[in-house]
């Protein structure tokens, strides 16, 4: 059967149609031996109630903070709360679309993150203390980086255990490899595996979770969850900017949400009411996960008007209705016909009130445009003498709710270049070459990715489509630029370079994670001295530059400087540069001469292509910080498309780089190279 399950389209149809659903669930199961055996462990209930995933990129600006560095999870929790009513459950991502710069896989992105493993078992630790289950990812695609030396399953479980997380999201997976739920099993029970995709019938024993994702769109029940009433499954359509059909077919089944706003570092926040629908919702799904995960329910029962669909949720001498608008206008009027002999009292959750009834039991009510609505009725004894403060509770969320579907814009904003002590052209330092300023088009090629290039659909860049299988295509946007005279270094900076800085200078950077890793016990490495410094984060590069009174060049400086002027055409052509100098793993700068004043470095930067060449380009928008690489590096992660740019690359590649940690900044592939103000 389909993952989603639609049902007729004539109402008087339905009720035929749940009954061919009931014989097809029964009848499965008994094929199968299906007993759900491994959903009534008390380890794994809490993934049936687990409504809304919080999805967090561990580079988030809102999950640490870069000057502290401390974790801010009390505060992002706080956040999720008033926003979206909170979150039962985070995935803590990691490594892509990061991951590839360097040999480093995503066991160490884990590993190398801030406080190491000691710091993510304390942070695991403090999101359970406030009752919230925390997700680790594993990436099977993730085999052509560094090795472990032992299997994938025996480094996940090991660092399950280590970080004392309660759950595994299988990226890009239907279903675990053979053999990961019993090792996981081994290291402590309860621990839930959730997958990308639609996890097949005969393997949901062993899932209890998945991710409603790539499923048709519109309202129907889901095939899993129908099953086993404890399988959860969370919808997800993590481009749209609308999430009201997800929110619609998680409330008509019983289900979750993932909530998503930073897609590996473009911005998709939610609307204020998509916001304002899930702070209805979660309290309502919370509070009676057993009618929820129990066996009584009918789904798309008849409801008053066409615009409506709901599905019944009975147990225990109660009644339970989600309804949902599915127009964009609000309505207003009957709901439902309901039984009632014995003049029981009705309830609408979502507006915490009383509901009228007329005399042919009409229930009559009002949902906002694409809004939900929650009618509950049993005796009063059976909804617990809390309900009147649960109501009191849902009428303060219904009277913050806020219907306006256009979701917050945030503003990028570029840090401006810093401005150096100006040299004279006549009387530049040594291994700098004057480059004179002109107004052009900047022609910039990079790879389309998830994480977007520039600013996503701003004037900076045009709208991308971000959705798999646009991706991982070459794209060239042009931009016009406006460059003042300047001058730029010949060679990137050295590791003798940098050990004269530090000598002199003392620095030392606030958080050393990984600083200078390349480095025997913090001394300049025998042979490698004219080599380009890598291990260095944006930070530790600016520090130099200072010191030196230089600065690092913008992308457009080191991109003009690097491909020359059109008047200046050497025998090779105007876009020549060195795209072979891949001497080894730290690569090698061979001094160069001083060009003569007025004339570019025209594409014989020595050894472009050996480590990737930070830019001055840091942009932020408060959640996402990142910067443009140039050049290309001699390494370059093979077998996955999800892999970050790596090897050589022509001049006119940009490549963009998130920010994160500086354990994590720092690779062996990076450097830099400064330029000066004239």
């Amino acid at each position: 059967m389909y993952p989603l399950l639609f049902p007729p389209t004539d109402p008087d149809q339905r009720g035929q149609w749940r009954s061919q659903l009931h014989q097809w669930r029964a009848l499965t199961r008994e094929l199968m031996g299906y007993t759900g055996a491994s959903y009534d462990s008390p380890t794994f209930a809490w993934v049936s109630r687990a409504f809304a995933l919080g999805f967090l990129m561990m580079f988030d600006l809102r999950f640490y903070d870069p000057q502290t560095g401390q974790y801010r999870i009390d505060d992002l929790l706080d956040e999720a709360e008033a926003d979206f009513g909170g979150f039962d459950a985070i995935l803590l991502w990691h490594a892509y679309p990061k991951i590839g710069f360097d040999a480093r896989n995503q066991f160490d992105f884990y590993r190398d993150t801030l406080g190491g493993l000691a710091g993510l078992r304390a942070l695991v630790t403090r999101c359970q203390a406030r009752n919230v289950r925390v997700y680790l990812d594993y990436s099977p695609w993730d085999h052509g980086t560094r090795r472990e030396g032992q299997s994938d399953t025996d480094a996940l479980a090991d660092l399950i255990n280590a970080s004392h997380a309660d759950a595994v999201f299988l990226d890009t997976l239907a279903q675990a490899a053979d053999g990961l739920r019993e090792r996981l099993d081994r290291v402590r029970p309860g621990v839930v595996m959730e997958s990308e995709h639609v996890v097949p019938i005969e393997q949901i024993a062993a899932h209890h979770a998945s991710w409603a994702q790539g499923i048709p769109a519109g309202m129907g029940v889901l095939r899993n969850k129908w099953f086993e009433r404890r399988h959860m499954q969370h919808r997800i359509k993590r481009w749209q900017f609308d999430h009201t059909e997800e929110l619609h077919l998680a409330w008509m089944n019983g289900t979750g949400v993932v909530v998503w706003e930073n897609v590996f570092g473009t911005d998709r926040r939610w609307s204020p009411r998509d916001r304002s629908i899930l702070r209805a919702m979660l309290p309502v799904q919370r509070r009676y996960a057993h009618l929820l995960t129990g066996e009584g329910w009918q789904p798309f029962v008849p409801t008053a008007n066409d615009a409506l669909c709901a599905s019944l949720w009975e147990g225990d001498g109660v009644r339970l209705w989600t309804i949902c608008n599915q127009t964009k206008t609000s309505y207003s009027g009957p709901l439902l016909t309901m039984d009632n002999p014995g003049n029981v009292p009705v309830y609408d959750l979502i507006r915490g009130t009383a509901c009228e009834l007329d005399a042919g039991g009409q229930v009559f009510g009002m949902i906002a445009p694409r809004g939900i609505s929650a009618i509950i009725t049993g005796p009063v004894e059976r909804l617990a003498p809390d309900f009147p403060a649960f109501l009191a509770g849902q009428r303060a969320l219904n009277d913050r709710a806020d219907f306006d579907p256009a979701p917050p814009a945030l503003v990028e904003v570029l840090t401006p270049a810093p401005r150096t002590q100006p040299y004279s052209p006549d009387h530049l330092p040594d291994g700098m070459a004057f480059i004179p300023g002109r107004a052009f088009d900047l022609q910039v090629q990079f790879q389309v990715r998830e994480c977007g290039f520039y600013a996503h659909g701003t004037g900076e860049q045009p709208a991308l489509d971000l959705r798999y299988p646009s991706l991982h295509r070459l794209e060239t946007l042009t931009r016009p630029v406006q460059l003042s005279d300047f001058a730029i270094d010949l060679t990137p900076v050295t590791n003798r370079q940098y050990a004269t800085f530090l000598q002199a200078t003392g620095y030392r950077p606030r958080h050393p994670d990984h600083f200078l890793d390349h480095w025997p016990e913090g001394q300049l490495p025998a042979g490698l001295e004219d080599h380009p410094v890598v291990y260095v984060d944006l930070d530790d590069a600016r520090a130099y530059a200072r010191w030196a009174n230089k600065r690092l060049p913008t992308e457009a400086e080191w991109q003009h400087a690097a491909q020359g002027f059109a008047e200046y055409v050497y025998p090779w052509g105007s876009t020549y540069r060195h795209d072979c100098c891949n001497f080894g793993s730290a690569g090698s700068t061979t001094p160069v001469t001083h060009y003569p004043q007025g004339r570019s470095p025209f594409g014989l930067f020595d050894c472009c292509g050996n480590v990737w060449e930070m830019t001055e380009s840091e942009r932020s928008n408060n959640r996402t910080r990142f910067i443009i690489l140039k050049g290309g590096s001699f390494y370059r992660a093979l077998g996955s498309e999800w892999y970050s740019d790596g090897g050589p690359q022509p001049n006119a590649f940009s490549a963009k780089m998130l920010l994160s940690w500086p354990g994590l900044d720092r690779c062996a592939t990076i450097g830099f190279r400064c330029a000066a103000d004239l």
